[in-house]
């Protein structure tokens, strides 16, 4: 009998860069026994849409209602410690309204409101090389339109 070869899956995940007054809106989480910073962020759940993803995940981890305007860019990212690989999907979003009171996620500390000099800075904290990129493409002015993402049942 043959063992069948462990099958590669990708993480997909989405992102949130939301800006106010040259601000980013990011979190300070724990993430494998360290506090790191990184925009709000998450797995795709089952049946739901990208989009859809990116709304919850940024709601769950800083109270935040937001709106995506645009897809800034789609990373492919090999951690390089376990051999995970994430295929995440970034997002332009619009902050909409805030829910002060709302329970974040409990990996979750608080949120901020940073500057990008303030991210490139603390770059020993962030997550992943991801964060930093992302605002680099925001900023560049990379926007793709939402309607490039399908959904097809």
């Amino acid at each position: 009998m043959t063992v069948p070869e462990a099958v590669w899956k990708p993480h997909v995940t989405v992102a949130a860069v939301v800006e106010r007054e040259s601000r980013f809106l990011m979190v300070e989480e724990t993430a494998a026994g360290r506090r790191v910073l990184n925009q709000p962020a998450g797995h795709l759940e089952p049946g739901e849409s990208l989009i859809e993803a990116m709304v919850r995940e940024t709601r769950e981890e800083t109270g935040w209602d937001v709106e995506g305007i645009a897809i800034i860019g789609i990373y492919r990212w090999p951690h390089p410690n376990d051999g995970m690989t994430f295929l995440r999907v970034t997002f332009a979003a619009r902050a909409l309204a805030h829910k002060p009171y709302q329970s974040l996620d409990k990996d979750i500390h608080c949120t901020r409101w940073l500057t990008c000099d303030e991210l490139a800075a603390a770059a020993e904290r962030l997550r992943s090389p991801l964060v930093l990129q992302s605002i680099t493409d925001y900023l560049a002015g990379r926007r793709y339109p939402l309607e490039l993402l399908r959904d097809v049942e």
